[in-house]
């Protein structure tokens, strides 16, 4: 009900004025969505992954913009909610669960190789440098979940672990604010974030993790983003069929719900999981310009539901992406002649 009567009325206006209404984000947080990764017994909201997956799709084809914007948060509270830091949990989950504190998350400064953010050990914390290139939410969360390869050495290299901390989602000594201007989503405020010699203290650490250990955990993570292309896949499909093309629009379903299936058996097989990460982005961009052919001249009007898709699925193609998946994408779209 949310993404049909809320979401997606709003979503031309959020896309033209680049901006989400902060009730969008204060509804979510009433009906309970911030708490989805949180513990029961502090009011989090139980809800098995499949669920979660639905949800998470459901929201995406009824505004991208805010979808990606809010589910930043779910990885603040699992962290919260798995720190060994019991102080910095006490201090936010709760008010986390309840959406009275938005988070938003940056791991991109840690996993490319050479790292592009570093954390250097002091006494009393650590000392961030590097950027953070993509930071989504910035003037609208409250705290930043952010990640740096740690620059300790062993036996002449890196030691490989990835420092993760919450800090204050904002402008301060030691933080550049550069805003970025995107083709879609230019309503979830991102930016990148430039560091040199922050000061992380080590009572705001949430976990100190091996490479291979984080880059585990980002399995769920590609997993959830690929909700942002099959929920835009799946609003392409359905406004397909309105307007009377219902066999392309029953092709499609059926691709979508092969590309699905993909996505959760590469839970269980990782190694799948880009090519079907992949696979729901390229189906996304192609169900978004058949939508633009089916709907005829209008669809490339600017107040317009298919101009916009397309530049959603667009941003579905790089948004929380890797190397392994990127490396897909080139395949499956070089491959995509006539």
């Amino acid at each position: 009900m949310i993404a049909e009567e809320v979401l997606f009325p709003a979503a031309l206006e959020v896309d033209a004025q680049g901006a989400i209404p902060g009730s969008h984000f204060d509804l979510l947080a009433a009906e309970g969505f911030y708490g989805l990764a949180g513990d029961p017994e502090r009011s989090g909201v139980e809800v098995g992954f499949p669920s979660l997956i639905r949800i998470l799709e459901t929201l995406s084809s009824g505004c991208l913009t805010t979808t990606f914007t809010w589910i930043q948060h779910y990885s603040v509270v699992r962290g919260l909610t798995g720190t060994a830091n019991p102080e910095l949990r006490e201090k936010y989950l709760d008010a986390a669960i309840r959406g009275e504190v938005r988070g938003g998350v940056s791991f991109a400064g840690a996993i490319p190789q050479p790292p592009r953010l570093w954390a250097a050990a002091t006494d009393s914390g650590w000392l961030l440098t590097g950027e953070a290139p993509f930071v989504t939410g910035w003037g609208i969360v409250d705290v930043l979940q952010i990640s740096a390869r740690n620059t300790a050495l062993r036996a002449g290299q890196p030691t490989g672990t990835i420092v993760t901390g919450l800090i204050d989602a904002q402008a301060d000594a030691g933080i550049t604010v550069e805003p970025l201007h995107m083709v879609a989503a230019q309503g979830s405020n991102t930016v990148r974030l430039r560091f040199a010699d922050y000061v992380l203290p080590a009572e705001k650490v949430t976990a100190e993790v091996t490479h291979s250990d984080f880059l585990a955990n980002q399995v769920m993570s590609s997993r959830r983003s690929g909700c942002l292309a099959t929920g835009v896949a799946e609003r392409c499909i359905r406004m397909i069929d309105e307007v009377g093309r219902a066999q392309v629009a029953a092709l499609l379903q059926a691709q979508l719900r092969e590309i699905r299936n993909r996505l959760d058996a590469g839970l269980d097989d990782p190694e799948t999981l880009p090519a079907a990460r992949a696979a729901a982005s390229e189906l996304a961009y192609r169900a978004a310009g058949a939508l633009v052919v089916a709907v005829g001249s209008a669809g490339i009007l600017a107040r317009q539901h298919a101009q916009r898709l397309v530049r959603e699925a667009t941003f579905t193609l790089v948004a929380a992406g890797r190397p392994d998946i990127k490396d897909s994408l080139l395949k499956v779209l070089a491959r995509g002649h006539g």
